[in-house]
């Protein structure tokens, strides 16, 4: 009999939220179970852990077409929409393929939040997941309806960060 996966939220303006999931997918595959990493809003070949993560045997995909309206202001947002809605597929058909146990979708509260994803698509592709799957949401602005959905919910406080001093996102630290 298959445990009912639950809903897990990384969110806040502090640092920490990737690297946490990071963590837990590191954790359920040392336990043997099958693991799904996505990211959105990051480029293929910026985020240092990857790699790493496909040698541990954890499945990857960046939609790196999908940019985030904040550091790329003149994208379309009827082309995020559109490219968001290919990505969400391709994960449902993952879903039913590869079945995993635990799914970890990076940046997916700022799909919402930068106002790509309404609130009302994300609300129902997470509760339309089939119901074994364990799910990782992280992203800054998660909305009090999504965290209601959530079993788990961390809020990364930024109390104090290097960027307030000039110093830019260093590799094998930040990204």
């Amino acid at each position: 009999m298959n445990e009912k996966g639950l809903v897990h939220i990384y969110t806040g303006e502090g640092k920490g939220k990737t690297t946490s999931a990071i963590g837990l997918a590191i954790r359920a595959r040392g336990r043997g179970k099958k693991i799904l990493f996505a990211q959105f809003f990051k480029e293929k070949d910026s985020p240092g852990e990857l790699a790493l993560l496909q040698q541990l045997g954890i499945s990857t995909i960046v939609f790196d077409t999908i940019k985030s309206p904040f550091f790329y202001p003149d994208i379309s947002k009827d082309y995020l929409k559109e490219e968001v809605k290919k990505a969400l597929q391709h994960i449902q058909h993952f879903f039913s393929e590869r079945q995993p146990d635990l799914v970890i979708l990076d940046e997916f509260i700022c799909l919402v939040s930068e106002h790509v994803l309404t609130e009302h698509e994300a609300v129902s592709f997470i509760t339309k997941r089939p119901e074994n799957i364990e799910i990782v949401l992280t992203g800054r602005g998660a909305t009090a309806q999504i965290i209601s959905l959530a079993d788990y919910v961390t809020n990364m406080q930024n109390i104090k960060h290097p960027y307030d001093k000039g110093i830019s996102a260093r590799k094998g630290i930040e990204i």
